[in-house]
Parts: structure tokens; sequence; C-alpha cells
């Protein structure tokens, strides 16, 4: 066990404690991109005491990158985003093992590395990855923790492939051809980014330590009127993803 005065705050909580936190030591957590999302929530699972991330991202930071996208300083700019993530990541926290995987994920690099941890992010911002990390986690029986912002708006879901009820997330989203906006385009506010970011490791945390159930909720939220909603999602029970992995 590592020193414990680092976590004192959190191992204080009734519901994380001595165990909880071994419990997170004990755990691997795979973060896809490496954006405003995966930035904001690697670096807040780091500081929880994960004890293995997995980092994967193609891109290299740019110079627009760092105005929501904290773990990047302009001397990063034109380095691979998993290095420089990493770097940073290592001196915020020692003890955590990071694994970083750079370049294009396809099927059989996804189940290769979701064979290793406990459950996975979602940070990317395009429908075409989230779908084949959708998969992927539906055929590993993985828990994956979805993300998104763009503009003022946030969204937040957990689906849980281990749990018959649960939905995944083309359930949600089944046109997998549908075009998604980018943040080039429409525009993204830091703080907004960033809160979603730090939701989806809050979920990831809650996860480990087997505290609420989130599987099948979408949070939304309206940040510019501080306005959240949430819906339970049905599971489909014809989704050609999860519909095709029922026992």
């Amino acid at each position: 066990m590592s020193d414990l005065s680092r976590y004192s705050r959190q191992v204080v909580l009734r519901e994380v404690g001595v165990n909880g936190q071994q419990l997170l030591r004990d755990s691997s957590v795979l973060v896809i991109g490496l954006g405003g999302l995966g930035c904001a929530a690697s670096l807040y699972l780091a500081g929880a005491g994960i004890g293995r991330l997995v980092l994967a991202d193609r891109d290299r930071v740019d110079r627009s990158n760092l105005q929501r996208q904290i773990l990047y300083s302009q001397g990063d700019v034109g380095r691979a985003k998993t290095e420089a993530a990493a770097e940073r990541l290592a001196g915020f926290n020692r003890e955590v093992e990071i694994e970083i995987h750079e370049g294009r994920l396809d099927e059989d690099r996804l189940a290769t590395m979701l064979r290793g941890v406990d459950l996975a992010l979602d940070c990317t911002d395009n429908f075409p990855t989230r779908f084949a990390i959708n998969g992927a986690c539906v055929r590993a029986r993985k828990p994956l923790v979805s993300g998104a912002a763009i503009r003022f708006e946030g969204q937040l879901a957990v689906f849980d492939a281990r749990r018959a009820d649960s939905p995944c997330y083309a359930c949600l989203f089944p046109d997998a051809g549908e075009a998604a906006e980018r943040c080039e385009e429409a525009g993204i506010l830091g703080p907004v980014v960033g809160s979603v970011g730090n939701l989806q490791a809050l979920a990831a945390i809650k996860l480990l330590l087997g505290l609420a159930d989130e599987a099948g909720t979408l949070h939304l939220w309206d940040a510019l009127n501080m306005d959240w909603k949430r819906w339970r999602v049905p599971r489909d029970p014809g989704c050609p993803v999860c519909g095709l992995h029922d026992d």
C-alpha cells in the first residue's frame, strides 16, 4: 500500500476508506482520447491513485488545444499527446503506472487494450471512433464511461456490458452514419469540456468502488443556464451491437 497521506482526504470518506483506496490502487483504466475530456479525466484519475492508466491518442499537441487541454503547455506544441500527457501525469503522481498507445486504434488493438483494464473512458470527439469503442467494450464485457461536450453543452453516460439490463452506446445512438459537430466549427468553452471530463473520472471511480449505479442513465448539461437533465436509456433488444452478445 502506498503512502496514505497523499490520499487522506478521500480515505477519510467512509465510502472509500483504506480498503477502497487499495482497490483503486489495484485498478486499471483505459482513457481513449487526450483532448479536453481526456486531459481532465486522466488528471483526476491519477490524483485519486488509480494504479494503472492506459492512454490512447493519435494526435499531436496543437496551439489551439492549450485553451482547454490542461495537461499541455506551450512547450508541448508539436509533441505526441500521449507522450506529453504521460510525462505530465508521471510528474503529478509517480505512483501511477502509465502505458501509452499512439496511432490509430483498430478492432484488434482495442481488444488487446481492454483485456488488461477494468473499464474504459471514451473521451473522443467523433462517432466512428465512439462506435468502435462501444463495440469493443460490449465484446469484452467492460464498462464504458462516455463523455461529450460542444459549445456550452455536456453529455455523460455509463454503459455496463456486464449487466444484462444495461444499454450500450448504440442503443442511444443507433445511426452510426450520423455526422458529429466538431469543436473547430461549433466552438467549446474550456471549463465545459473540463467539467464533463471530471465527471467521467468521478463515474469511473464510483464504478471501481461499487458505489451509486449510473449504468443506462444519460446526463445532459446546459452550462450556459446551469441546467441538468437526466433520462434512463432503455436497452434496445434489437440493437445490432449489444443485442448480438446476449448470453
